[in-house]
């Protein structure tokens, strides 16, 4: 018989003497270890699977105590807060003095207040004596002036006292459950609302309440009464629960079980339930929430379950793990070098096959995962340059794209304005030369108004604008909409309507009114019957503002794409200047850049609504009603004197005729040097400086103005101009504390500018 390990041995030597006894005596070890493992195992496993199931069922009591009590909480605030609703919404009705109310006004407010609570179901007014002046009932007949005396009731000595009167719990037809409700006014003169509150509402904050599959939240008054529970029968039956034990217990305030721990309680029904409780706030009221004894414990019965599973699993493995631990030792751990010295030679296709169930298995599949690992990132690497390949090539499509068709709309003004040019050296009487003047100043504002677009869109995704985000009145935002726009919608022969709101919102009011100014200018572009409407609506937190129009409308493939740069469905052949096609690009920058949404929805021949989602707040009482903007006064400029250092000549003639024309005093220079000796050559020092940003000689032209303030000695008022489009440049004047307009400059804009800088008012950068 050969050797299987070295077939050059000849043969296996004979046993020895005792071989049989020996091999008996290792049978016999063998089965000692593998006993004493098992013991081993066992021991490990039972306490360790005891210890588990008493931590498990400690922390389960304590999930329970936080979940019941977190329930109860939250049912209590909620129900809180709906009262405290009622009751702003009631003493909106005290803002005026009675005496200034005919009684159509009061029974306007009254309705509103029924309208917009549908909990209340009678109001009453009071005057300062405490008589009944008006009454408005949802099931009865209005009764005006029946002057009824309540002076000397609780509910009317207490509100005066206090403002706000809660009364007790009372049932209706012993069925319905109801409450008053008393606000006073300001002063004595504005009276006392009182309302009548139907209870029944709270069923809607209760009913909502899931405490686990069958579990419940209920609501009992100071007097035990139950007035509201997810079965509206037994509240409708007026249940007395003031004699449950635990209730009454809560009510008393004198045990903590409730509380602290949860020995189980007996429900309406006679089951033994969990029950935590709180109070509602301003009320004395107590929200209970329950949940059976059998579900709250049923995560413990089956994690000991699963304890005694994993403890029998456990010993099987132990002993199929001293088993193999005893006979198998050097099997899997030829496999792992064998397996690694593969790996690391850089075969990362091998796996090692290990099936221990101990650290030598788990090391095997750390060398398994870390091979896939190595494979996958090679993989990952390519798949990334090739995702980084065609992403750049993407980017240089879309900017050749851009780039053609910015050019494209550039050349057409340039085009017109060259043959206006030509015509305008011809022989033209007077009429037909003011007609070539207007046809300029057309090319000239596309021209201009292509530029800011190209400038916003530039300074938008250099991330060069910072947003200054605020609480203000969407209303003064919905004003100023309706000002700018109602003289173009009627030239167009459309009707504009805005829709009041009296909501707050959190945003950048000079951005968010460029998103809606883009979309109202739109709407009227590309309406030529009908209208736009704007308006709000709520939608829990947040307020869409919603902007309609009846115009072409949109088709659904194409409702995304107008958002890109330059895309336009087409104009009509009645407008004489389209859109340049980067209107909704910039609102959907603005959008993404305010943390907004832009909604879309349209149908063909129709029209469409374009909504933006901004977060609304609470309307803060104590900020005053904001004041109205003031208009500019246009006289200011007249008799000033204005330094403008270019290095342009072209600028430097058309902004001094322009300044003179203005009746400003001008004087010019190209560099700040010049501009000073003209100054102290006049004897005069200058009402504002204007400079370009970048001078020829080097400098800035923040350091022109320094260096013309510091041979003045005085602080004069100025600000930048710049056909640089570089962030960078907006940043160092904003460093700086000088506002830098864009060239091409509206005059309209350059002359509110320098009446803002005389009038020693400061704006903030925005897009111009």
């Amino acid at each position: 018989m050969t050797s299987n390990i070295d077939r050059t041995n000849s043969a296996v030597p004979e046993p020895l003497p005792g071989a049989d006894e020996a091999s008996s005596g290792h049978g016999r070890l063998f089965r000692k270890y593998v006993t004493l493992f098992i013991s081993v195992v066992g021991l490990a496993f039972v306490p360790n699977a005891m210890i588990n199931i008493w931590f498990s069922h400690q922390e389960l009591k304590s999930q329970l105590i936080q979940f019941q009590s977190e329930q109860a909480k939250s049912a209590a605030e909620k129900i809180g807060q709906v009262i405290t609703e009622i009751e702003t919404q009631i003493a909106w009705t005290t803002q005026l003095p009675l005496q200034a109310k005919t009684e159509d006004d009061w029974r306007l407010d009254a309705t509103r207040l029924l309208r917009q609570v549908p909990a209340l179901t009678q109001v009453v007014q009071l005057d300062r004596t405490g008589r009944e002046r008006y009454r408005i009932a949802r099931e009865s007949m209005d009764v005006i002036d029946s002057l009824s005396d309540h002076s000397r009731e609780p509910i009317f000595i207490e509100t005066m006292a206090r403002k706000v009167y809660r009364g007790p719990v009372y049932f209706v037809r012993q069925s319905e459950p109801y409450m008053t409700i008393a606000v006073a006014g300001v002063s004595p003169d504005h009276g006392v609302i009182v309302a009548q509150v139907n209870l029944k509402f709270i069923w809607d904050v209760v009913s909502q309440i899931k405490v686990g599959h069958h579990g419940k939240a209920y609501v009992v008054d100071g007097s035990g009464r139950l007035i509201a529970h997810p079965d509206l029968s037994l509240v409708l039956r007026n249940t007395d629960l003031s004699r449950v034990a635990h209730i009454q217990a809560a009510r008393s305030k004198t045990s903590a079980v409730l509380a602290n721990n949860f020995d189980s309680v007996t429900d309406l029904q006679g089951h033994q339930v969990l029950s935590a409780y709180a109070p509602v706030k301003a009320l004395d009221w107590l929200v209970f929430a329950e949940m059976p004894v059998s579900e709250a414990y049923a995560p413990l019965y089956q994690s000991i379950m699963r304890s005694g599973v994993l403890l029998f699993a456990g010993l099987a493995l132990g002993i199929l793990a001293a088993l193999f631990l005893a006979r198998r030792m050097v099997v899997p751990i030829r496999r792992l070098s064998h397996g690694a010295t593969r790996i690391g030679s850089g075969d990362l296709d091998q796996r090692i096959d290990i099936k221990t169930g101990d650290e030598l298995e788990a090391l095997g599949e750390q060398f398994n995962r870390m091979s896939a690992k190595l494979q996958e990132s090679y993989a990952t690497l390519e798949r990334k340059v090739e995702e980084r390949t065609s992403q750049l090539e993407a980017a240089n499509q879309a900017k050749s794209r851009f780039l053609a068709a910015a050019s494209h709309d550039l050349r057409q003004p340039l085009h017109a304005l060259g043959l206006f040019v030509a015509q305008l050296r011809g022989r033209i009487n007077a009429n037909e030369r003011k007609q070539l003047l207007g046809r300029i100043e057309s090319a000239l504002a596309t021209m201009n108004e292509l530029f800011n677009a190209l400038l916003d869109v530039t300074r938008l995704d250099a991330g060069a604008l910072t947003p200054n985000v605020t609480a203000f009145p969407v209303a003064q935002l919905l004003t100023r909409l309706e000002t700018n726009f109602e003289g173009l919608a009627q030239e167009k022969g459309l009707i504009l309507r805005v829709v009041g709101s009296s909501c707050w919102i959190r945003s950048d009011v000079i951005l968010l009114e460029r998103i809606l100014s883009n979309l109202v200018s739109n709407a009227v572009r590309y309406s030529n019957v009908g209208g736009i409407v704007i308006g709000c609506r709520r939608r829990g937190n947040q307020l869409r503002i919603e902007v309609w129009d009846t115009g072409a409308g949109i088709p659904e493939d194409q409702q995304q794409r107008i958002f890109s740069e330059f895309y336009r469905l087409g104009k009509s052949h009645e407008e004489q200047r389209g859109g340049l096609g980067l209107g909704l690009a910039i609102v959907d920058r603005l959008c993404r850049l305010l943390g907004h949404t832009v909604d879309v929805t349209s149908t063909v021949s129709k029209g469409s609504c374009f909504a933006i989602t901004v977060p609304l707040i609470e309307t803060p009482a104590w900020l005053r009603k904001p004041k109205s903007m003031p208009k500019p006064r246009f006289d200011q400029c007249n008799g000033k004197l204005v330094v403008v250092i270019d290095d342009d000549p072209l600028v430097l003639e058309g902004m001094g005729g322009l300044l003179r024309s203005w009746g400003c005093g001008v004087v010019i220079g190209n560099t700040h040097s010049i501009a000073l000796a003209m100054l102290l050559q006049q004897g005069h020092s200058p009402d504002v400086i204007i400079s370009d940003y970048h001078l020829r000689d080097g400098t800035t032209g923040i350091e022109a103005i320094m260096r013309l303030r510091n041979a003045l000695a005085a602080p004069i008022p100025a600000f930048l101009m710049s056909g640089d489009t570089d962030p960078a440049a907006v940043r160092d004047a904003r460093a700086n504390g000088y506002t830098l307009l864009h060239k091409p400059v509206d005059p309209p804009a350059l002359h509110g500018m320098l009446t803002q800088v005389l009038s020693g008012k400061q704006s903030r950068d925005q897009l111009h």
